[in-house]
């Protein structure tokens, strides 16, 4: 996880500490509680960031994921069904996601999971996978 982006996100959670601070200070019940769960989400996004930043690992053996808050899991690359880049395009972005497909599951990482393009990881995968 590239360190700009958690940086972003402490900021995020700054910023929504001081509307949560502004909504007390204000007695605005609203601007408090949608701030403060704003703040809560954000901690947790945060959080999972520091306690997980590698959320992709892979060597001979298979895949290594993030799942849930900040478990890992195993796969052997017999289970992997199939690598595949997704890409969307919407109001004017383009989104690549790299999907990996173990048949039970679909783990989808972003370029801000992955640090670098995901056209790049999927194509190191490929080159890994026997």
């Amino acid at each position: 996880m590239p360190g700009a982006v958690i940086a972003a996100k402490a900021g995020a959670v700054l910023v929504f500490a001081l509307l949560t601070a502004a909504g007390v200070a204000a007695g605005d019940g609203k601007l408090m509680f949608l701030a403060g769960v704003a703040l809560v989400g954000a901690v947790v996004v945060v959080v999972r960031d520091l306690v997980a930043p590698v959320r992709l690992g892979a060597d001979a053996e298979g895949v290594m994921v993030v799942s849930g808050f900040a478990a890992r899991r195993r796969i052997a690359w017999p289970l992997v069904e199939r690598i595949r880049l997704d890409t969307k395009r919407r109001y004017g972005l383009t989104t690549e996601l790299l999907e990996i497909d173990t048949g039970d599951d679909i783990h989808l990482f972003s370029r801000f999971d992955l640090g670098e393009p995901a056209i790049d990881v999927a194509e190191a995968l490929m080159r890994m996978r026997p």
